[in-house]
């Protein structure tokens, strides 16, 4: 790897540096990033400025991640003009195609002397990725801008490309592909789009998207108008889907990425969060003003020598999965759990028909999901095995997934006492944290769940009487 874009999702300069430093030290090239926004604290004028702190701290380059296509062709012109007014060092634009805008802002880029443009293969072009690489290449033959990469080269690749598409063409979801002008209004990336479609069909919840959309401002401007990118997309979106859902009652079920982003660990918002939204989340807890990883201990020679001590190491990247993954690490450095594996397209064997393991079902306009545990005979089931252990339907006393995810952690125990809003377990969806509360007093009786357990909407996950 040579080069290495470093940014951070709310701009927060302090969160950056010590990327930065490792970089520099590896002798590799330095990309400073500046997440590009609209708001009513953001500017074309701050984003430069920020452009020469960036070039100040010895960066090599500099990226304008434009992650959810939101650039408008005069601004990047502007804001190209005003980067390379004060730094001496190449300028990179990086857009998305989401909003259908990236090509024409691509262009003006080009006119005010833009060094590099981000593009993708067309076979995974536009859309929600960047725009096509030999579109760009043969727009600019013959000009001064010309790139000198021979299109007929490139033809290599794209067929190649397109090999690759063609393997993973069913997990290819065709709402990532497509033009999506709704972005210049909730200025979500597109992925984070088709993720809140999902989750509103799991909770049989899809006539709630429009209220979602709107709701997604008002979280965004109550935190302090960060930029949406990972993971500050997840954060803000997933909170409105819960502000939505419990009903005319904002914040009254909130993630704990949000809390802790109110706390402050995930750096300086952009603008002050307003203080009743501060009182909501975290009541009269203090809100740290250091750089947020000044608070943390070092992990890597406590947790590497536990995985040793339960023989999980082989190589020093298994320390790295081990910290990274607590909750599936174990598994899978003991050979239990192996990577998921698309293989390529080929025909199913006759003796066992090719189905998915789940699906979603429309009757009479309602979406359900359905799970397939078989079809006409057990070698389906063989095929396609399911957690038999993890009930489905009402049990008296049940408390069921509200979303599709991974059982992070069980923070209960079989007969323990347990009080209303007490927090069971943690469902990690949609890359957040989502706590699982008790609705009542009582006794845990059954926990039909183990952490790393991948769990659908409507699964029993544990019986509290």
């Amino acid at each position: 790897m040579d080069i290495f874009r470093v940014f951070d999702a709310l701009n927060d300069i302090r969160n950056m540096t010590r990327a930065m430093k490792r970089v520099k030290e590896t002798g590799a090239h330095l990309q400073g990033t500046i997440c590009y926004t609209t708001s009513p604290v953001h500017s074309n004028e701050k984003f430069a400025a920020m452009a020469e702190e960036l070039h100040a701290l010895d960066c090599d380059s500099i990226c304008i991640k434009d992650m959810a296509g939101l650039i408008m062709p005069d601004a990047a012109y502007d804001l190209v003009t005003r980067i390379k007014d004060k730094v001496d060092i190449p300028v990179d634009l990086h857009c998305h195609c989401t909003s259908g805008i990236a090509p024409m802002s691509y262009q003006a880029a080009i006119e005010a002397g833009v060094d590099i443009l981000d593009t993708a293969m067309s076979p995974f072009a536009m859309g929600t990725s960047q725009p096509p690489t030999e579109s760009v290449v043969a727009a600019l033959e013959g000009t001064p801008r010309d790139t000198g990469i021979d299109l007929r080269r490139l033809r290599e690749v794209r067929n190649e490309c397109q090999r690759i598409r063609e393997r993973y063409a069913g997990i290819l979801d065709s709402i990532s592909e497509r033009v999506d002008s709704d972005v210049l209004l909730y200025q979500l990336p597109g992925g984070m789009i088709s993720n809140l479609v999902s989750q509103l069909k799991e909770q049989d919840a899809l006539d709630k998207l429009d209220a979602v959309f709107q709701e997604i401002p008002r979280v965004r401007s109550d935190l302090g108008y960060p930029p949406l990118v990972t993971p500050t997309s997840q954060i803000v979106g997933t909170q409105a889907v819960f502000n939505v859902l419990v009903g005319g009652e904002r914040y009254r079920n909130v993630t704990n990425e949000v809390k802790d982003y109110v706390r402050g660990l995930y750096g300086r918002p952009p603008a002050p969060i307003q203080e009743e939204v501060r009182k909501l989340i975290i009541g009269d807890e203090p809100v740290i003003s250091v750089r947020p990883a000044d608070l943390l201990e070092p992990v890597y020679e406590k947790m590497k020598a536990q995985a040793m001590a339960d023989g999980l190491i082989r190589k020093e990247e298994d320390v790295l999965t081990y910290i990274l993954y607590p909750a599936i690490a174990p598994s899978f450095l003991k050979g239990e759990r192996v990577p998921e594996e698309i293989p390529a397209k080929k025909a199913p064997a006759p003796d066992v028909p090719a189905i998915p393991s789940a699906m979603e079902v429309e009757v009479d306009g309602e979406v359900f999901s359905v799970r397939i545990v078989s079809v006409g005979g057990s070698s389906v089931a063989q095929a396609m095995p399911v957690q038999e252990k993890i009930p489905r339907g009402d049990i008296p006393g049940g408390i069921k997934a509200h979303m599709q995810g991974m059982i992070l952690k069980i923070l209960t125990s079989r007969g323990a006492q347990v009080k209303k809003g007490d927090i069971l377990l943690v469902l990690e969806a949609m890359k957040m944290e989502n706590p699982i509360n008790s609705p009542v007093d009582g006794r845990v009786m059954e926990i039909f769940v183990d952490t790393g357990d991948t769990v659908q909407s409507g699964d029993v996950l544990l019986v509290v009487k």
